[in-house]
């Protein structure tokens, strides 16, 4: 087991446990977190209706703050991010596909599951530490 020192990864912890529950809910089966070789890690490997699904967690800490505010299906209590410039999935960069894509192929080929169905997936987890609330953002079928 991992033990986590630092903020941030203490941060991105809670973020994939959050993300798992999120998945869970929506009726995928967990395989494997962390799988990790040399060249890359994936956070999350999933299995929904024969399709494997390879997870990145991007999580970031930020306020979320409740506004009262009408719209045009009159809902109240929209929950709204405050301003911050920094997004999570700008951590996504080419290299680091480059060597998502290396870790997915090695996972399929160890695991000899042949020609399968899969997609890369993002989830983007907004946590608010203050108020206990999280937020998940999916960005789906991300070509590595």
């Amino acid at each position: 087991m991992k033990i986590f020192t630092s903020q941030s990864q203490k941060i991105g912890k809670i973020g994939e446990d959050i993300a798992i529950k999120f998945l869970m809910k929506h009726d995928f089966s967990i395989l494997e977190t962390n799988y990790t070789k040399k060249w890359g890690e994936i956070d999350i490997i999933a299995q929904k209706n024969h399709k494997f699904f390879f997870i990145e967690v991007k999580s970031v800490s930020r306020s979320l703050v409740s506004t009262v505010s009408e719209n045009i299906e009159g809902d109240d209590n929209v929950i709204r991010e405050t301003e911050n410039d920094y997004q999570p999935e700008d951590n996504m960069h080419p290299w680091k596909r480059k060597r998502l894509a290396r870790t997915v192929e090695t996972y399929l080929i160890s695991q000899r599951v042949g020609n399968v169905e899969w997609q890369f997936d993002v989830l983007l987890v907004y946590l608010d530490l203050k108020t206990k609330r999280a937020r998940v953002k999916v960005i789906e079928n991300v070509i590595l």
